[in-house]
Protein backbone atom coordinates (compact mmCIF):
# COMPACT_ATOMS: atom_id res chain seq x y z
CA UNK A 1 0.00 0.00 0.00
CA UNK A 2 1.13 3.62 -1.06
CA UNK A 3 -0.37 6.87 0.27
CA UNK A 4 0.33 10.65 0.93
CA UNK A 5 -0.53 12.64 4.13
CA UNK A 6 -0.49 16.46 4.07
CA UNK A 7 2.34 17.88 6.19
CA UNK A 8 1.72 21.85 7.45
CA UNK A 9 4.70 23.01 7.58
CA UNK A 10 5.27 26.67 9.14
CA UNK A 11 6.18 29.13 7.08
CA UNK A 12 5.94 27.59 3.52
CA UNK A 13 2.67 28.37 1.91
CA UNK A 14 2.43 25.61 -0.62
CA UNK A 15 0.78 22.17 0.28
CA UNK A 16 3.61 19.92 1.38
CA UNK A 17 2.81 15.86 1.13
CA UNK A 18 4.79 12.72 3.02
CA UNK A 19 4.77 10.09 1.09
CA UNK A 20 4.86 6.41 2.61
CA UNK A 21 4.49 2.86 1.40
CA UNK A 22 2.88 0.08 4.03
CA UNK A 23 3.90 -3.96 3.92
CA UNK A 24 1.49 -5.73 5.64
CA UNK A 25 -1.13 -5.57 7.94
CA UNK A 26 -1.40 -2.61 10.10
CA UNK A 27 -4.66 -2.91 11.69
CA UNK A 28 -4.55 -3.55 15.45
CA UNK A 29 -7.41 -6.57 15.14
CA UNK A 30 -5.71 -8.60 12.96
CA UNK A 31 -2.13 -8.22 12.53
CA UNK A 32 0.57 -10.91 14.27
CA UNK A 33 3.19 -7.68 15.34
CA UNK A 34 3.76 -4.23 16.40
CA UNK A 35 4.72 -2.56 13.01
CA UNK A 36 8.49 -1.08 12.52
CA UNK A 37 8.66 2.22 11.27
CA UNK A 38 11.89 3.05 9.31
CA UNK A 39 13.87 6.10 9.55
CA UNK A 40 15.73 6.84 6.42
CA UNK A 41 19.38 7.92 5.92
CA UNK A 42 21.70 11.11 4.59
CA UNK A 43 19.77 13.80 5.65
CA UNK A 44 18.62 13.88 1.78
CA UNK A 45 18.51 10.46 1.24
CA UNK A 46 15.17 8.25 -0.04
CA UNK A 47 13.21 4.88 1.44
CA UNK A 48 14.71 2.73 -1.25
CA UNK A 49 17.68 1.82 -0.21
CA UNK A 50 16.06 0.37 3.17
CA UNK A 51 13.65 -1.90 0.97
CA UNK A 52 15.32 -4.81 2.14
CA UNK A 53 13.20 -4.78 5.77
CA UNK A 54 10.50 -6.18 3.79
CA UNK A 55 12.25 -9.20 4.35
CA UNK A 56 11.37 -8.88 8.13
CA UNK A 57 7.27 -8.83 6.88
CA UNK A 58 7.74 -11.61 4.11
CA UNK A 59 9.33 -14.10 6.65
CA UNK A 60 8.13 -12.78 10.26
CA UNK A 61 4.49 -10.86 9.59
CA UNK A 62 6.29 -7.42 10.95
CA UNK A 63 4.04 -4.99 9.15
CA UNK A 64 6.61 -2.39 8.03
CA UNK A 65 6.21 1.40 7.20
CA UNK A 66 9.08 3.53 4.88
CA UNK A 67 8.48 7.40 3.75
CA UNK A 68 10.50 9.64 2.48
CA UNK A 69 11.49 12.45 4.60
CA UNK A 70 10.39 16.09 3.61
CA UNK A 71 12.93 17.35 1.01
CA UNK A 72 13.46 13.88 -0.45
CA UNK A 73 12.30 11.02 -2.56
CA UNK A 74 8.58 11.30 -3.40
CA UNK A 75 7.87 13.32 -0.59
CA UNK A 76 7.45 17.49 -1.15
CA UNK A 77 10.87 18.85 -2.27
CA UNK A 78 11.87 22.38 -1.13
CA UNK A 79 14.99 23.47 -2.87
CA UNK A 80 14.39 27.04 -2.21
CA UNK A 81 15.45 26.22 1.42
CA UNK A 82 19.01 24.93 0.51
CA UNK A 83 21.34 26.58 2.61
CA UNK A 84 18.62 27.47 5.33
CA UNK A 85 20.45 25.73 8.44
CA UNK A 86 17.26 27.15 10.70
CA UNK A 87 14.08 25.80 8.52
CA UNK A 88 15.55 21.73 8.23
CA UNK A 89 15.48 20.69 11.83
CA UNK A 90 14.83 17.80 14.02
CA UNK A 91 11.86 19.34 15.18
CA UNK A 92 10.51 19.83 11.41
CA UNK A 93 11.45 15.52 10.97
CA UNK A 94 9.95 14.71 14.05
CA UNK A 95 6.71 16.76 13.42
CA UNK A 96 6.69 15.50 10.36
CA UNK A 97 7.00 11.06 11.51
CA UNK A 98 4.45 11.91 14.20
CA UNK A 99 2.14 13.46 11.66
CA UNK A 100 2.64 9.77 9.40
CA UNK A 101 2.04 7.74 12.86
CA UNK A 102 -1.39 9.53 13.34
CA UNK A 103 -2.44 9.11 9.78
CA UNK A 104 -2.06 5.70 10.22
CA UNK A 105 -3.27 5.27 13.39
CA UNK A 106 -0.40 3.37 14.82
CA UNK A 107 1.20 6.03 17.45
CA UNK A 108 -0.50 3.95 20.40
CA UNK A 109 2.38 1.02 19.62
CA UNK A 110 4.97 1.05 16.96
CA UNK A 111 8.76 0.10 17.31
CA UNK A 112 11.15 2.42 15.41
CA UNK A 113 14.33 1.70 13.16
CA UNK A 114 16.94 4.27 12.38
CA UNK A 115 19.43 4.28 9.80
CA UNK A 116 22.46 6.61 10.34
CA UNK A 117 21.29 10.16 10.48
CA UNK A 118 17.61 8.36 10.76
CA UNK A 119 19.36 6.63 14.07
CA UNK A 120 20.39 10.32 15.04
CA UNK A 121 16.69 11.22 14.49
CA UNK A 122 15.79 8.38 16.11
CA UNK A 123 17.59 8.66 19.08
CA UNK A 124 16.32 11.96 19.52
CA UNK A 125 12.78 11.24 19.90
CA UNK A 126 13.32 8.27 21.86
CA UNK A 127 14.49 10.96 24.09
CA UNK A 128 11.07 12.89 24.12
CA UNK A 129 9.67 9.38 25.64
CA UNK A 130 6.82 9.13 22.91
CA UNK A 131 4.07 7.25 24.29
CA UNK A 132 3.87 4.35 21.48
CA UNK A 133 7.47 3.65 21.32
CA UNK A 134 7.71 -0.18 22.43
CA UNK A 135 11.19 -0.93 21.11
CA UNK A 136 14.26 1.54 18.62
CA UNK A 137 16.64 0.42 17.03
CA UNK A 138 19.75 2.87 16.67
CA UNK A 139 21.45 1.58 12.84
CA UNK A 140 24.77 2.41 12.14
CA UNK A 141 24.51 6.16 13.73
CA UNK A 142 26.85 8.46 15.84
CA UNK A 143 26.14 9.82 19.11
CA UNK A 144 27.80 13.21 18.44
CA UNK A 145 28.95 14.52 15.05
CA UNK A 146 32.60 15.20 16.84
CA UNK A 147 32.95 11.99 17.28
CA UNK A 148 31.74 10.74 14.27
CA UNK A 149 33.90 13.33 12.26
CA UNK A 150 36.87 11.73 14.47
CA UNK A 151 36.55 8.48 13.45
CA UNK A 152 35.72 9.65 8.98
CA UNK A 153 39.21 11.16 9.56
CA UNK A 154 40.72 8.32 10.58
CA UNK A 155 39.73 5.75 8.40
CA UNK A 156 40.55 8.41 5.90
CA UNK A 157 44.38 8.40 6.55
CA UNK A 158 43.82 4.20 5.78
CA UNK A 159 43.00 5.36 2.08
CA UNK A 160 45.70 5.50 -0.45
CA UNK A 161 48.11 8.91 0.01
CA UNK A 162 47.58 10.34 -3.53
CA UNK A 163 43.69 9.77 -2.25
CA UNK A 164 43.74 11.92 1.12
CA UNK A 165 45.98 14.19 -0.88
CA UNK A 166 43.33 15.23 -2.99
CA UNK A 167 40.86 15.48 -0.32
CA UNK A 168 42.94 17.50 1.90
CA UNK A 169 43.34 19.90 -0.96
CA UNK A 170 40.04 20.49 -2.23
CA UNK A 171 38.52 20.73 1.35
CA UNK A 172 41.52 23.02 1.83
CA UNK A 173 40.41 25.24 -1.67
CA UNK A 174 37.08 25.06 -1.42
CA UNK A 175 36.98 22.87 -4.23
CA UNK A 176 35.06 20.15 -3.29
CA UNK A 177 32.47 20.32 -6.51
CA UNK A 178 35.34 19.08 -8.55
CA UNK A 179 35.42 15.22 -10.27
CA UNK A 180 39.23 14.73 -8.43
CA UNK A 181 36.85 15.04 -5.20
CA UNK A 182 34.01 13.31 -6.00
CA UNK A 183 35.89 10.26 -7.10
CA UNK A 184 37.75 10.43 -4.21
CA UNK A 185 35.02 10.13 -1.99
CA UNK A 186 33.61 7.30 -3.75
CA UNK A 187 36.60 5.37 -2.97
CA UNK A 188 35.87 6.05 1.34
CA UNK A 189 32.09 5.07 0.69
CA UNK A 190 33.46 1.67 -1.42
CA UNK A 191 35.45 0.88 1.91
CA UNK A 192 33.16 2.39 4.35
CA UNK A 193 29.57 2.93 3.51
CA UNK A 194 29.40 -0.29 1.31
CA UNK A 195 31.77 -3.25 0.77
CA UNK A 196 29.33 -4.61 -2.46
CA UNK A 197 30.79 -5.16 -6.09
CA UNK A 198 28.67 -3.96 -7.81
CA UNK A 199 26.75 -1.85 -5.36
CA UNK A 200 22.78 -2.75 -5.15
CA UNK A 201 20.95 -0.57 -7.63
CA UNK A 202 19.00 1.03 -4.30
CA UNK A 203 22.11 2.33 -2.47
CA UNK A 204 23.45 3.63 -5.53
CA UNK A 205 20.25 5.60 -5.76
CA UNK A 206 21.11 7.19 -2.55
CA UNK A 207 23.70 9.13 -4.39
CA UNK A 208 21.87 10.16 -7.43
CA UNK A 209 19.25 11.36 -5.31
CA UNK A 210 21.14 13.70 -3.49
CA UNK A 211 22.92 14.50 -6.35
CA UNK A 212 19.78 15.48 -8.21
CA UNK A 213 18.72 17.83 -5.26
CA UNK A 214 21.22 18.86 -2.67
CA UNK A 215 19.50 20.65 -0.79
CA UNK A 216 18.89 18.23 2.54
CA UNK A 217 22.21 16.93 2.58
CA UNK A 218 24.12 20.16 1.52
CA UNK A 219 22.43 22.09 4.14
CA UNK A 220 22.74 19.92 6.89
CA UNK A 221 25.52 18.13 6.01
CA UNK A 222 27.98 19.87 3.40
CA UNK A 223 31.05 18.62 1.02
CA UNK A 224 31.23 15.09 2.41
CA UNK A 225 30.77 12.65 5.51
CA UNK A 226 33.98 13.77 6.57
CA UNK A 227 33.94 17.65 5.65
CA UNK A 228 31.24 18.64 7.88
CA UNK A 229 30.11 22.14 7.20
CA UNK A 230 25.89 22.30 7.78
CA UNK A 231 24.10 22.95 10.56
CA UNK A 232 24.55 19.45 11.62
CA UNK A 233 27.95 20.36 12.38
CA UNK A 234 28.31 20.47 16.38
CA UNK A 235 25.18 18.04 16.58
CA UNK A 236 25.33 15.87 19.59
CA UNK A 237 23.22 14.00 21.85
CA UNK A 238 25.81 13.63 24.62
CA UNK A 239 25.48 15.57 27.99
CA UNK A 240 22.51 14.37 29.29
CA UNK A 241 19.06 12.60 27.88
CA UNK A 242 20.13 9.91 26.38
CA UNK A 243 19.15 7.83 30.00
CA UNK A 244 15.62 9.06 29.46
CA UNK A 245 14.67 6.53 26.61
CA UNK A 246 12.70 4.27 28.09
CA UNK A 247 12.33 2.20 25.00
CA UNK A 248 14.01 -1.18 24.72
CA UNK A 249 17.26 -0.34 22.10
CA UNK A 250 19.58 -2.63 19.62
CA UNK A 251 22.50 -0.56 18.19
CA UNK A 252 23.83 -2.02 15.09
CA UNK A 253 27.34 -1.48 12.98
CA UNK A 254 29.31 -3.42 11.10
CA UNK A 255 33.71 -4.17 11.73
CA UNK A 256 34.17 -1.72 8.47
CA UNK A 257 31.32 1.03 9.33
CA UNK A 258 32.02 4.64 9.14
CA UNK A 259 29.74 4.39 12.11
CA UNK A 260 32.95 2.63 14.22
CA UNK A 261 32.60 1.65 17.95
CA UNK A 262 34.06 5.30 19.12
CA UNK A 263 30.80 6.91 17.79
CA UNK A 264 28.12 4.34 19.38
CA UNK A 265 29.74 3.44 22.64
CA UNK A 266 28.26 6.98 24.50
CA UNK A 267 24.88 4.98 23.49
CA UNK A 268 25.46 1.94 25.28
CA UNK A 269 26.72 3.18 28.13
CA UNK A 270 23.68 5.93 28.76
CA UNK A 271 20.99 4.11 26.95
CA UNK A 272 19.30 1.82 30.24
CA UNK A 273 18.06 -1.10 28.93
CA UNK A 274 20.18 -1.65 25.20
CA UNK A 275 22.03 -4.72 23.38
CA UNK A 276 24.84 -4.26 20.95
CA UNK A 277 25.20 -6.13 17.83
CA UNK A 278 28.49 -5.89 15.54
CA UNK A 279 28.51 -7.00 11.99
CA UNK A 280 31.66 -8.64 10.94
CA UNK A 281 32.08 -8.80 7.59
CA UNK A 282 29.97 -5.17 6.71
CA UNK A 283 30.45 -1.62 6.85
CA UNK A 284 27.23 1.29 7.04
CA UNK A 285 25.06 -1.12 4.74
CA UNK A 286 24.27 -4.27 6.89
CA UNK A 287 20.80 -5.04 6.18
CA UNK A 288 22.58 -5.12 2.42
CA UNK A 289 26.06 -6.79 2.85
CA UNK A 290 24.68 -9.19 5.26
CA UNK A 291 21.19 -9.51 4.86
CA UNK A 292 20.32 -12.87 6.01
CA UNK A 293 22.27 -12.56 9.29
CA UNK A 294 20.66 -8.69 9.65
CA UNK A 295 17.37 -9.66 9.44
CA UNK A 296 18.03 -12.72 12.30
CA UNK A 297 19.39 -10.28 14.44
CA UNK A 298 16.51 -8.01 13.92
CA UNK A 299 13.45 -10.08 13.62
CA UNK A 300 15.04 -11.66 17.41
CA UNK A 301 15.25 -8.24 18.92
CA UNK A 302 11.47 -7.21 17.45
CA UNK A 303 9.77 -10.46 18.80
CA UNK A 304 11.63 -11.37 21.65
CA UNK A 305 9.25 -11.41 24.47
CA UNK A 306 10.98 -9.31 27.58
Amino acid sequence: MEGEVEFIVPGIPKPCKTWYTVFGDLSPRTRRHRPLVALHGGPGATHEYLLTLADLTRAHGIPLVLYDQLGNGRSTHLPEKRGDGAFWTEDLFIAQLEGLLAHLGIQDEYDLYGHSWGGMLGGRYAMRQPRGLRRLIIANAPVSMELWVAAANRLKTELPLAVQAALDKHEAEGTTDSQEYQEAIMLFYGRYVCRLEPWPREVAGIFEAMASDPTVYSTMIGPSEFFITGSLKDWSLLGGGLNNIRAKTLLLNGRYDEAQDSVMCPFFRDIPRVDWHTFKNSSHMPHHEEREEFMKVVSGFLLKND
